[in-house]
């Protein structure tokens, strides 16, 4: 498991304690179609970070070429469609180029800072020429607005619990998934990251802000630097 992260419940637990049976169970939202406005038809993803396949069969679903990449086995285990590649995103050198990078999950406000920057440097480097990478934020009050809880429409209740200072700007987060059968949390470490410090950070990789997707800024189309 890796520093500062843990996970709890039934199945196999990833090193940044991600539940594979929970993963497996929670629904897809409107993330797929919000991709697809913002890329052309049929275009080539480069999926980091794909987890069970949650965004990645719907993108197929609507006509995407996809290449899922996640460091766990287990996880690339459930995707079907799919060309799958196991690795670490920051350590990825495919030599290949794509229409589109996706980096969803927040996996941009990991708590270690080279590792984000191992992160937004693969995403510049698989991007074509005149492709696009599309980045997930964290949203408003992610951090400050906790305790917080939703109860999805299928039936379990998904609560952020809390979000503790853990050192050098980095909180330790704990979720909590209830379900009718059984209960799965996740500790794990985040960085805030204002809308100044990420596109820093992007700049740093030689990427820049093409557009924000959604008026809540979580979505973004980032572009290589001119």
């Amino acid at each position: 498991m890796r520093e500062g992260h843990e996970g709890t419940g039934p199945g196999a637990v990833t090193p940044d304690g991600c539940a594979v049976e929970l993963y497996a169970r929670l629904p897809v939202g409107d993330e797929p179609n919000v991709i697809a406005a913002a890329v052309p038809a049929g275009a080539h993803i480069l999926e980091l970070g794909c987890g069970v396949g949650r965004m990645t069969h719907p993108l197929l679903e609507l006509g995407f070429t996809v290449t899922a990449v996640d460091e766990s086995a287990e996880m690339l285990d459930r995707v079907r469609g799919a060309r799958a590649i196991c690795s670490p995103i920051e350590n990825l050198e495919l030599g290949e180029k794509f229409d589109v990078v996706l980096l969803a999950s927040f996996l941009v406000h990991t708590g270690d800072e080279e590792v984000r920057r191992g992160i937004l440097r693969s995403c510049a480097r698989h991007v074509a020429e005149g492709g696009c990478v599309l980045i997930q934020r964290e949203g408003p009050d992610y951090h400050t607005d906790v305790p917080r809880e939703r109860v999805d429409p299928s039936g379990f209740t998904v609560r952020i619990a809390s979000a503790e200072p853990a050192g050098e700007g980095v909180n330790s987060v704990r979720a909590e998934y209830v379900f009718p059968d059984a209960v799965w949390t996740q500790t794990f470490l985040a960085r805030p990251l204002t809308k100044g410090q990420f596109e820093s950070a992007l700049a740093e990789a030689g990427l820049e802000v093409d557009t924000y997707l959604t008026p809540d800024g979580m979505w973004v189309r980032a572009v290589p630097m001119a």
